[in-house]
């Protein structure tokens, strides 16, 4: 018996649909993970502000976990969120990386996510900040407001790509000041941090960049007690102080938690290690203290506008060699 013309096509039409790669991912629940606080003001604070953000945007439910930073605790944590039938888990933190990386094949149907490191795997994304141009810029407004010429930097860890940037910022807007570094190798140590403060304020330094979510508040009070000067770091921090802090280098974080919700539900979040800079609307430099001109506020904008266009920092030229 021959099928009549309009059931052949309908069945090669169907077929045809059905060879067709499916793009796009259904969001279902999202998970986070923090090594300490949803509540430290800066670091965790950011990545509970991005999970709420794809919460109110995607409208899919949301968990979160504090104090997750062991392996057996992370290894738990997952097999909870799996339970509970997420398929999108952020790791706010590098701490998550070897672990995430290791267990990805155990969860076909949930993508990983973390932050500044380096990973494996069809299912596990890192997402860096490239943030050595974000201290650049911060170190070229410490450069042109210090006093003394005598600049500190406190970090938690020498890879940190901001230490490198600012330490060029300043002496490129100043090559006359003088760059103390100091690191405590561990993001949240605020004693160990104004220990160190102390004596770099004995050597004469009249503005700090205190590049650790951990500590970097404790240590912008305590400038602002002594009539000196900081540039905040991940947060715009000027509501510690318009006249303390000068500016702040800021990492979008909600926002970037929401390119890479929409990046999942568009099949288009890739595996490995992703970076974003000041063009991809992820980094800038926070509000300025009144006590930066008007004039150099314009001149610092059209730096990073230049940098936005041509990938070239003030001190590099065309071929890309400072």
């Amino acid at each position: 018996m021959k099928k009549p013309i309009w059931f052949i096509l309908l069945v090669f039409l169907f077929l045809t649909a059905c060879g067709q790669p499916d793009t796009e991912t259904k969001l279902q629940k999202v998970g986070l993970l923090v090594p300490d606080s949803i509540d430290d003001q800066v670091w965790g604070t950011k990545g509970y502000k991005g999970l709420l953000r794809i919460q109110s945007e995607f409208g899919v439910d949301v968990f979160y976990e504090e104090g997750i930073h062991k392996e057996e605790e992370i290894i738990k944590a997952v097999k909870k969120f799996e339970n509970e039938g997420i398929n999108l888990i952020f790791g706010h933190g590098s701490e998550y990386a070897k672990v995430f990386s290791e267990i990805g094949d155990e969860y076909p149907d949930i993508h990983f996510v973390c932050f500044n490191s380096d990973v494996s795997g069809d299912n596990v994304t890192s997402l860096n900040f490239k943030a050595n141009a974000m201290g650049f810029f911060g170190g070229m407004v410490a450069g042109k407001m210090s006093q003394s010429n005598h600049i500190g930097i406190i970090a938690a860890f020498e890879w940190q790509p901001e230490v490198n940037g600012f330490f060029e910022g300043v002496l490129y807007e100043n090559p006359d000041a003088t760059v103390y570094i100091e690191y405590t190798q561990d993001w949240n140590d605020p004693e160990l941090a104004n220990s160190k403060l102390e004596k770099m304020l004995d050597s004469g330094v009249d503005i700090v960049y205190p590049a650790g979510d951990g500590f970097n508040v404790p240590i912008i009070n305590t400038l602002k007690d002594r009539g000196l000067f900081a540039i905040g770091f991940v947060s715009d921090q000027s509501d510690l102080g318009e006249n303390t802090v000068l500016t702040s280098t800021v990492q979008h974080v909600p926002a970037l938690y929401e390119l890479v919700a929409k990046r999942f539900l568009a099949g288009e979040l890739e595996p490995g290690n992703s970076y974003f800079d000041f063009e991809d609307g992820v980094i800038s430099l926070g509000t300025f203290s009144p006590l930066v001109s008007e004039d150099y506020q314009e001149d610092i904008m059209d730096h990073i506008k230049n940098y936005k266009e041509t990938g070239l920092l003030p001190n590099q030229t065309e071929s890309g060699k400072e």
